[in-house]
């Protein structure tokens, strides 16, 4: 298969295949195995002036699209005369064109270079569908133009009636502007990897041993080598922040709108971009093909090089169109032959008409720009996908099973309940104990403080700070002694519990979360829940998914009163607690056996199993793991909500294709007709052969246009 190179960038070469929306490409790819098999070097240098080096050069919509264009332009120019000295034009508008020696030569030899000019791009992609044996729309395109080009010039040396010239070069014209317009939908819909591409810095700000920065080309970026981000520049590559504390815009990779907050030990993402005032120290650990972006770019490849059912749908249908086309431009050549007593130009007319309209482009292309536009809308959004079958499907799931840790919760410690004594409010019992925290490194003590902060709380001073090892902590606070700790402080300190604060450690036990004592003198005075703490949009996507008549499940090796309290807070409908992740599998089996169309969500790494075995795998790529072989779809965000936009986009993505078929295929049925004459005998009307030429394109420009709107789709959920 031939292959897309795109380069100058650090992040390496990337490569897509020619199984895309491009009409070209595909017939570029037929045309490379032909000159393989003949010992070519090389193929059709484009009028746009970019030569093919050889056949793995690359085949780029820009080319043909400019190619289309110059074409069309001249041989529009060129048709001007054709059409001034036509015999036919002459007696509709009733005048005489200006006479000179050779004059009568002026019809048949410009349209025998528009001909050959202008048709040799739907000549040649003919030649080699037909080698492939994979006759299609170019093939037909051909014969609609031999056959008016053959005809007319033989009216030239016989009597057998008058020539077609005028109608062959406005086909051709027609044809040109078509496939033009069509080349640029493509483009601008097929761009999703040229923007990834894009992101990439071409230098980087190296810095030397001595401390002292040099820009360098990003291709020469190695792992461990260090690298300053000013404010406003571009990370050229995947690495980790050594020193410097910024706000960094993730929004082209990881679809996050807000930027992230980067600091000492943090990963940062090549492409992204610091979006804060100060500057960034980063330490490379990853280069060019092993990069975040350079990951995302191979599975948008693999994802619009992959096939689904609704592309072999239209497929079949583009296939059967041609011998259907053919077979009635024959069966119609017959019987208006005997018609109208002979082949006469209006049989010919018909017979290319036929061709013409029949040609199946807009339903060559009803589900490649469909996914195209897809696979970028995805991107935008935070979804890769890595098969586009499994997009296809997604809007038939019926049941969602999230892997708890991680997805539904944050995967980290964090205060999730308060209660005090009447004395103490919550606000000034967390600001306390926070700040007799505040030189400890234990999670609980990082998830007080986290906690403290995200109500932006003043912390008072604390003084006399001491470990209580193996129990926890005290400090003097306002000339009183406080102790921070659970359980085996409280014994220590023979402290009874109040018994609000009795209640709220039983409650907060049965749910399987950890509770410790703010403890002023010897009397216990607060109380903290903590567990690993539920994400906010976490709530959103059940009650989305609910709202889409989707059940959603929750697997998890934690107790069962973990798992209990998470579903019921959650409203999720059941839930699988204390499973190993060996045997997740087993439980989407249980809910395929019920007839449920799983999808899983997971991490892609203890989750594998379980992502292959339901019906789509969703993986969490938590920003630069993507390159998960084991599921169909990649969040590159750890959000739930995302799931929903899976959905939705699969949605509105299958509706666009089938819209997009169904046009292709009921203009063919009603056109098909009209072009054969079904209405000549009852009313006198054929469709003229530009006209059909019209027909034809404007239907491909529709299903482009209708492709292009999915872009308008929103996403987001309230």
């Amino acid at each position: 298969m031939t292959t897309h190179t795109h380069t100058g960038h650090q992040s390496g070469s990337h490569e897509h295949t020619t199984d895309d929306p491009c009409t070209c490409c595909r017939i570029c790819e037929l045309q490379s195995q032909h000159e393989m098999h003949a010992g070519h070097e090389g193929h059709e240098e484009h009028a746009a002036g970019g030569e093919h080096a050889g056949h793995k050069g690359h085949a780029d919509h820009v080319g043909h699209e400019l190619m289309f264009r110059n074409r069309f332009w001249i041989s529009l120019a060129l048709s001007i005369p054709v059409l001034i000295y036509s015999p036919a034009v002459q007696s509709w508008f009733n005048y005489t064109a200006p006479a000179f020696p050779g004059s009568q030569l002026i019809v048949p030899v410009l349209s025998t270079f528009i001909f050959f000019y202008g048709g040799l791009p739907f000549l040649r992609m003919s030649t080699w569908e037909l080698q492939a044996r994979k006759p299609a729309m170019m093939t037909l395109i051909s014969l609609a133009i031999t056959v008016a080009y053959v005809y007319s010039m033989a009216t030239i040396f016989w009597e057998i009636g008058e020539d077609f010239f005028w109608e062959l070069v406005t086909l051709i014209d027609i044809m040109l502007l078509g496939h033009w317009l069509e080349m640029r939908s493509i483009r601008q819909a097929s761009g999703a990897l040229d923007a990834l591409a894009k992101l990439m810095p071409d230098t980087a700000e190296f810095i030397l041993p001595d401390g002292k920065t040099v820009e360098k080309p990003s291709s020469e970026l190695q792992l461990n080598d260090m690298v300053l981000v000013r404010p406003g520049a571009a990370i050229p590559a995947d690495g980790m922040v050594v020193d410097g504390r910024s706000d960094v815009n993730e929004a082209m990779i990881t679809g996050e709108s807000r930027p992230v907050t980067k600091a000492e030990g943090d990963k940062v993402i090549a492409g992204t971009v610091n979006a804060g005032n100060s500057s960034l120290r980063v330490r490379v650990t990853a280069v060019g093909d092993d990069t975040a972006l350079s990951g995302i770019m191979r599975l948008v490849a693999e994802a619009q090089a992959s096939k689904s059912e609704t592309q072999l749908l239209a497929d079949r249908a583009a296939s059967f169109l041609f011998y259907a086309a053919v077979i009635a431009s024959l069966s119609a050549g017959v019987f208006w032959s005997f018609y109208f007593g002979g082949v006469t130009v209006q049989v010919i007319a018909i017979v290319v008409t036929i061709l013409i309209i029949a040609c199946p482009h807009a339903l060559g292309l009803a589900v490649p720009l469909v996914v195209a536009n897809t696979t970028a809308l995805g991107a935008k959004n935070g979804i890769l996908i890595r098969d586009r079958q499994a997009m296809e499907t997604a809007k038939d799931l019926n049941i969602i099973t999230f892997d708890k840790t991680g997805t539904l919760t944050k995967g980290e410690v964090g205060v999730v309940g308060i209660a005090s004594v009447d004395e103490m409010n919550a606000a000034k019992a967390l600001a306390i104990t926070a700040a007799v925290e505040g030189d400890s490194e234990h999670p609980i003590a990082r998830a007080i403080r986290h906690s403290a902060e995200e109500k932006q709380l003043d912390l008072p001073t604390i003084t006399d700070f001491e470990i209580l090892k193996g129990r926890g902590v005290q400090a003097t606070y306002d000339g009183k002694t406080i102790y921070v700790g659970g359980p085996r402080m409280l014994e220590f300190l023979e402290a009874d519990l109040p018994s609000n604060l009795a209640q709220f450690a039983q409650e907060s036990g049965e749910k399987g979360q950890s509770v410790i004592y703010l403890i002023q003198e010897h009397g216990v005075v607060a109380a903290f829940a903590l567990a690993d703490v539920i994400r906010e949009e976490s709530r959103k996507a059940v009650r989305a998914l609910h709202d889409m008549n989707v059940e959603v499940a929750m697997l998890t090796g934690d107790s069962k009163d973990v798992a209990k309290a998470v579903a019921e807070e959650l409203g999720i409908d059941q839930y699988f607690a204390e499973v190993l992740p060996a045997d997740k599998d087993k439980k989407v089996m249980e809910l395929q056996a019920q007839g449920k169309r799983v999808g899983m969500v997971g991490d892609g790494v203890n989750d594998a199993p379980a992502l292959t075995r339901a019906d789509i795998g969703i993986a969490i790529g938590s920003g630069t793991d993507v390159a998960v072989e084991s599921a169909g779809l990649i969040l590159v965000q750890s959000n739930p909500l995302d799931v929903v936009k899976i959905l939705k986009l699969s949605v509105a993505s299958y509706r666009k294709q089938m819209q997009n078929i169904w046009w292709g295929a009921g203009y063919n049925i009603v056109m098909i007709p009209l072009a054969a004459g079904i209405l000549y005998i009852p009313f006198g009307f054929f469709v003229p052969p530009a006209l059909g030429a019209v027909f034809m394109s404007l239907s491909t420009i529709i299903v482009a246009i209708n492709a292009q709107t999915l872009r308008g789709t929103n996403l987001s959920v309230e």
